[in-house]
């Protein structure tokens, strides 16, 4: 079978996560996030137009969703990752800017949520407001995906082969820190270095320093590039995870005097990693397109609870076979068969078996409901 990464052979992937150099607050998770409840509430108000609904209550609802996805995203971290750690400082709930968010817990959180919403607008049900709901949760979902792809993080097991991703990124942002004055670090697949690939997933990466003359003599400035960078390629926890220097050999690297700037190249190797972050979104806009296409031709007929319960096996279903190629998020997964992912993935697909059962059951509506929402 032909994969992605056949296709694409190996990148270096190392994107600035700020939408805009030199602005750093606007990053492309956060714009991402943002575009797509934008986009979703213009979905939602056609469907509430097309089903014969008051389009001005999806304001309230995109509240609703706003807040119980970042809310319950965070919560679900903290209580199933890493509670220990959160809950020994609970003001550390509260920065949810350095990362930290479950799926899981966003689903449960929109659950509870909706249910809060639904009871105070009369004329349409839970699960009719779910039912919904979901379509537009696919599409953020493949959205929030691709942001994570943008921050490379939540990225794949290694290959083992030459073929996928090197999430350079970390890398690139510890070595702009260097005690010499580092103008800027680009890493990057050498073309010239084919020979060197030996088929287990270990690839060659360069990185190039750009570094101001200053005060530093060649000689001066060889002394620490042999000696910081080669720790920053060995010794930090990310290095070690995402590339492949070995720790036993001078540093490969040549230095060109440029007049005036220097510029290093080191020559160095990635593991190579499954894009998982590609895979899943993917899987989300799919299901997004099928629930979205299914809606658009049988509208109020839908039975109740049938798109909810295909969204749960679905994209539970699809995160579960996803996490055997996912790199496990925290230490005490290690050990574990099934990582935390896939152990809270199987309810939620048994519960959407359930709910498929009972809609299909109850078939769909006759033509006269068509636009009732009932």
């Amino acid at each position: 079978m032909l994969s992605l990464e056949s296709v694409l052979n190996y990148i270096v992937w190392s994107p600035n996560p700020a939408v805009f150099s030199g602005f750093e607050r606007l990053r492309w998770y956060s714009l991402l996030f943002a575009l797509g409840f934008i986009i979703s509430q213009q979905i939602m108000i056609y469907i509430y137009n097309k089903e014969g609904h008051d389009s001005r209550l999806v304001d309230k609802l995109t509240i609703y969703m706003v807040l119980s996805t970042i809310i319950g995203a965070r919560l679900g971290h903290v209580l199933f990752y890493e509670p220990e750690k959160y809950l020994s400082n609970p003001i550390d709930i509260l920065k949810v800017w350095e990362g930290g968010l479950a799926s899981h817990g966003a689903a449960i959180a929109i659950l509870i949520a909706l249910y809060m919403y639904s009871r105070k607008v009369p004329g349409q049900s839970y699960l009719w407001v779910v039912d919904r709901i979901v379509i537009v949760t696919a599409m953020v979902g493949a959205m929030i995906r691709i942001g994570n792809l943008m921050n490379s993080e939540i990225g794949g097991k290694p290959t083992d082969n030459d073929s996928g991703f090197v999430f350079a990124r970390d890398a690139e942002e510890i070595l702009e820190t260097l005690r010499v004055p580092v103008v800027d670090v680009n890493a990057y697949k050498p073309s010239n270095r084919d020979q060197e690939l030996k088929g287990n997933g270990i690839v060659p990466v360069n990185f190039e320093l750009e570094i101001e003359k200053g005060s530093y003599e060649e000689a001066d400035l060889r002394r620490t590039l042999e000696t910081d960078v080669k720790y920053v390629l060995t010794r930090f926890r990310s290095s070690q995870k995402y590339l492949a220097e070995n720790p036993d050999t001078p540093l490969n690297y040549e230095l060109q005097d440029k007049g005036d700037h220097y510029l290093a190249t080191i020559y160095t190797f990635g593991v190579s990693r499954y894009p998982t972050q590609i895979y899943e979104s993917i899987s989300y806009f799919i299901i997004f397109l099928i629930l979205f296409g299914t809606w658009y031709r049988y509208q109020s007929r839908i039975p109740d609870g049938l798109f909810l319960g295909f969204f749960l096996i679905t994209v539970f279903g699809m995160r579960f076979i996803w996490e055997f190629l996912k790199e496990n998020q925290v230490e005490f997964e290690e050990g574990l068969t099934l990582n935390m992912g896939q152990t809270l993935s199987i309810p939620l697909v048994i519960g959407g078996l359930i709910l498929v059962g009972l809609a299909l059951k109850k078939g769909f509506k006759p033509l006269e409901n068509q636009g009732t929402g009932s």
